[in-house]
């Protein structure tokens, strides 16, 4: 388990790293997109969310690590999410999916993962709806790790691609 937890913090600081070399070359691309790292809870401040002019806006602040964590309504029961854009897909612990009624066969486990915790199996699943403080997101493909190769589930590209986001000074804004 030590070995799951020092290779998660490793993950992060590595991804911390690369996200703050890309904020600073982009930062005089007028306000483009800027790459976000897997973050945990704010501390501070709640999510800012509006509607308006037919669309949404969520906005969540950083703790004081620069982590972002917010809890997402899938097909309308609530789990806690890290953000992570470095993640392909929305990824759920095998104990959250089965909370949701979603349990794969051993033989579904046929997609193999690399992570800084090393190689493992997923099965894929979709996710009917998905929704973060108001944005909504149909059909959202997903996969489902062991509880041992994941420790927290992971609000991946499979949702964040289909929401425009930006990061910058501590605050991930997503619009859709």
């Amino acid at each position: 388990m030590r070995q799951v937890v020092y290779a998660f913090i490793f993950m992060v600081v590595a991804g911390l790293a690369v996200v703050h070399q890309l904020d600073r070359s982009r930062s005089g691309n007028n306000g483009a997109n800027a790459l976000a790292m897997a973050t945990k809870k704010p501390a501070a401040p709640e999510p800012a969310s509006s509607s308006s002019n037919n669309y949404r806006t969520v906005t969540l602040v950083s703790d004081r690590r620069g982590y972002f964590q917010t809890d997402v309504q899938i097909d309308g029961r609530r789990i806690e999410f890290l953000v992570d854009t470095g993640a392909q897909s929305v990824a759920l612990r095998e104990s959250d999916a089965a909370r949701l009624g979603i349990h794969p066969s051993a033989r579904d486990y046929n997609i193999r993962t690399q992570t800084a915790n090393g190689v493992g199996r997923a099965a894929r699943t979709r996710l009917n709806r998905v929704e973060l403080k108001g944005i909504t997101i149909y059909d959202v493909e997903a996969i489902v790790v062991p509880d041992e190769q994941l420790s927290t589930n992971l609000l991946g590209m499979t949702f964040l691609s289909r929401v425009k986001w930006t990061h910058e000074h501590g605050r991930l804004v997503l619009e859709q």
